[in-house]
């Protein structure tokens, strides 16, 4: 299953993603409110095992600390923004209202890594730009694209650590190079497709 949710102030989308068979899953992106995540994945019955952070801006990292400690789950971001879990200025959070920290990281994420669940996986593919560690996540049911594409958009460069070039490099040799018919959801807004996005993107 792989089913998503528009969370917190920002409505980023938090991303449940699970192996149908074994009910094995991760949770991807929680921004807020832990509460509510929590009762949906209990609703669903998933064994969240991990939560994958597609980088460590606030909107998508700020329900971690209470949802690794509802799930007992273990918490994972690349190395480029792991400071961004301790660091409420790197993590945006000091500009936009109180400064929040958070707990370091169980590990990091690499580029081409494999998370295994049951009979689905996920591949991690490094796509920094929007900030240094912007990870994505390829699974069988898609492309789970964080703050890196969008539905006629890409992500912003401008705050610390971003890079319009690279942003443009990644999604040009690791995401443009998938299936026109592959789903992308993003870190914020409606799901699309690599065709649609090839096709019709004007940052593209």
């Amino acid at each position: 299953m792989l089913e998503g949710r528009a969370m917190g102030s920002m409505a980023a989308n938090c991303y449940l993603y699970a192996c149908d068979v074994t009910k094995r899953g991760v949770l991807v992106d929680p921004g807020g409110e832990a509460k509510r995540i929590y009762r949906w994945v209990l609703e669903k019955g998933i064994k969240v095992e991990s939560i994958l952070l597609t980088h460590g801006h606030l909107d998508h990292i700020g329900a971690v600390d209470e949802l690794r400690e509802l799930l007992s789950a273990k918490v994972y971001i690349h190395a480029g923004d792991a400071e961004m879990l301790t660091d409420a200025t790197k993590n945006m959070s000091a500009y936009f209202g109180p400064r929040l920290v958070f707990r370091a990281a169980d590990g990091f994420l690499s580029d081409g890594q494999i998370i295994a669940l049951g009979e689905k996986s996920l591949k991690v593919l490094a796509t920094p730009g929007h900030s240094p560690g912007s990870v994505c996540f390829l699974t069988p049911d898609g492309l789970l694209s964080g703050d890196t594409l969008f539905a006629g958009s890409i992500g912003r460069t401008d705050f610390p650590g971003g890079s319009l070039e690279e942003l443009l490099r990644g999604v040009e040799e690791k995401i443009l190079v998938l299936p026109d018919e592959t789903p992308v959801y993003p870190g914020h807004g409606e799901s699309t497709t690599i065709g649609r996005e090839r096709a019709e993107n004007p940052f593209l």
